[in-house]
């Protein structure tokens, strides 16, 4: 005996064909919108800062902020900064923070955060909105590995940096220190193991 009522009648492999692409183009509109939301926060929120007092825009649509001015030259590609920093969400979460004055190369960090470096004189404290294309949403070479999930949350994200530029030298002088604390070290010199040169700064840490 039939559980049904009344019998199903089969359904052509016709109907079937549109079926999967009512389905298909039902999660493509789905993922679409909320890549559309996610876009539209990121551009509202930075329409917003940048009409505020004191908030600057460059070309490539970095924000800044001057805290505090600093003096002198700023920094280069061909040069190693030292710096503290804090890097929050437009809703104030922490991700990443500085334990002590840290090493970076502009040309070794994300598109936004090399910019942002290089506006920076010795002395200065400046806040930096990045736009997820200037941040870690911009375009990575081919064959890089696979992003970590917490990394591609961020890549959709406005970021925002608090920076501090302690120092900066030229990568060709704190290459020339690392080797003279080599010689130094296999010469029986008085350095101890790990110990820098007056005035040296460690080798940049990779981010």
């Amino acid at each position: 005996m039939s559980v049904t009522a009344v019998p199903l009648r089969p359904v052509k492999g016709r109907h079937i064909t549109w079926i999967w692409v009512g389905i298909v183009l039902a999660l493509l509109l789905a993922v679409g919108f909320a890549w559309a939301g996610t876009r539209s926060g990121a551009d509202s929120f930075l329409s917003g800062n940048a009409s505020r007092a004191g908030v600057v825009t460059t070309a490539s649509g970095l924000q800044y902020e001057v805290l505090a001015k600093g003096s002198g030259p700023t920094p280069t590609d061909a040069d190693v900064t030292l710096i503290n920093y804090t890097g929050k969400l437009t809703d104030g979460t922490t991700f990443d923070q500085s334990q002590r004055p840290t090493p970076m190369s502009p040309k070794s960090v994300v598109p936004g955060f090399g910019e942002a470096l290089k506006l920076m004189p010795k002395g200065s404290r400046y806040r930096f909105w990045l736009k997820p294309e200037l941040g870690y949403g911009a375009p990575r070479p081919a064959g890089s590995p696979p992003m970590p999930a917490e990394m591609e949350k961020l890549a959709k994200q406005v970021l925002v940096f608090d920076v501090e530029m302690v120092d900066f030298i030229p990568e060709t002088v704190l290459q020339q220190l690392q080797m003279q604390q080599m010689m130094q070290q296999q010469g029986g010199g008085g350095l101890p193991p790990g110990a820098m040169p007056p005035g040296a700064m460690p080798p940049p840490a990779g981010r």
